[in-house]
C-alpha cells in the first residue's frame, strides 16, 4: 500500500511539474521531454531518412515548399513576437524538403523539420492548398505534438505498472482482463482522443498562421473536399482513428476561416495570394 501511495503521489507531481502553455491557445498541456531531449534525436532522424529518400531540388515544386515553408514560419513569428513569446522559436532548425513517393502525405518532426511528398501535390492542387498542408503540419511543430505524444504514452505507461501492481496479487486471468481492459480503455478513451485534439488544434493554428502569411484559409476546406473525393471511402470510425473524420474537418476549417481571417487583419494581412 505504500508503493502505490508513493506511485501516485509521484505521478500527481510530475504532471504538476510537466506542463507547459501552448502559445496559439494560451493551455496548459502536458510535456516531460524538453527540446534539449527530443531536438537532437529528431535532426539526426531527419538527416537520416533524408539520406535515404529521394530529395527532389531545383525544381518550381521543390521551390515552392521552400517558400511556403518560410512564409509561414515568419508569420508564425510575428504572431509569436506580438504575443510575448519571443525567442519561442530559437531552437528551432527550419527545413522544408520536398520528396518524391507517391504517398499522398507530409510530416512534420520536432524542431522544425518538415517534408512533403510529391503524391500529395496533385491533390493540393494550388498554392493555397499546398499552403494549407504545410501550416498545418508547421503548427504540430510549433505545439510540440511530438513531445505531448511521447509525454502521454510514458504517462499511459506508468498507469500500467500502477494497475499491474493492484492486481498483483489477484489471480493470473485477472491480471490479464486488465491488461487488456487497460490496453483498450487507454488507447480508445484516451490516446486516440489526444491525437484528433492534435489534428484539429493543428488544422486551426495552421490556418491562422497561413491568413497571416497570406494565403487564403478559405481553400483549406477545399482542399478536403478534394481528398474526400478522391478517397476509397474506406476511413475506420472517427472514435477508431487518429484523426478527425474528412468531413470533420471540412466542418471545422470552413467554421475556423473566418476567425483566422480576421486574426490576420490584426497583423496587416487584408488580401490574399
Amino acid at each position: 500500500m505504500k508503493f502505490k501511495n508513493t506511485f501516485l503521489w509521484l505521478s500527481v507531481l510530475l504532471l504538476v511539474v510537466s506542463c507547459k502553455t501552448n502559445p496559439f491557445t494560451g493551455e496548459s498541456n502536458l510535456n516531460f521531454v524538453s527540446n534539449d531531449q527530443l531536438f537532437p534525436a529528431s535532426f539526426e532522424q531527419y538527416n537520416q531518412f533524408l539520406n535515404e529518400a529521394e530529395v527532389v531540388r531545383g525544381t518550381e515544386d521543390s521551390r515552392m515548399v521552400k517558400k511556403l515553408g518560410e512564409d509561414i514560419v515568419v508569420a508564425a513569428e510575428r504572431y509569436l513576437n506580438a504575443n510575448g513569446y519571443q525567442g519561442f522559436m530559437n531552437d528551432f532548425k527550419w527545413e522544408f524538403n520536398l520528396v518524391k513517393d507517391d504517398q499522398a502525405n507530409a510530416f512534420a518532426m520536432p524542431g522544425g523539420k518538415v517534408v512533403v511528398y510529391t503524391g500529395i501535390l496533385d491533390e493540393a492542387d494550388n498554392t493555397n492548398g499546398l499552403a494549407t498542408i504545410m501550416a498545418h503540419e508547421i503548427a504540430h511543430a510549433l505545439a510540440d505534438h511530438g513531445a505531448q505524444r511521447m509525454s502521454a504514452a510514458q504517462l499511459q505507461q506508468l498507469g500500467a505498472v500502477a494497475g499491474s501492481v493492484a492486481v498483483s496479487g489477484k489471480s493470473e486471468q485477472t491480471q490479464q482482463i486488465f491488461a487488456q481492459a487497460y490496453g483498450l480503455g487507454t488507447t480508445v478513451g484516451v490516446m486516440l482522443p489526444f491525437s484528433r485534439g492534435h489534428e484539429a488544434e493543428a488544422d486551426r493554428i495552421g490556418l491562422t498562421m497561413m491568413a497571416i502569411a497570406g494565403y487564403d484559409p478559405r481553400e483549406a476546406p477545399e482542399l478536403w473536399k478534394r481528398m474526400q473525393a478522391n478517397s476509397s471511402g474506406q476511413a475506420p470510425p472517427e472514435f477508431l482513428s487518429t484523426h478527425p473524420s474528412t468531413q470533420t474537418r471540412i466542418n471545422n476549417l470552413t467554421k475556423w476561416a473566418p476567425e483566422a481571417i480576421a486574426e490576420a487583419k490584426k497583423y496587416g494581412t487584408t488580401s490574399f495570394k
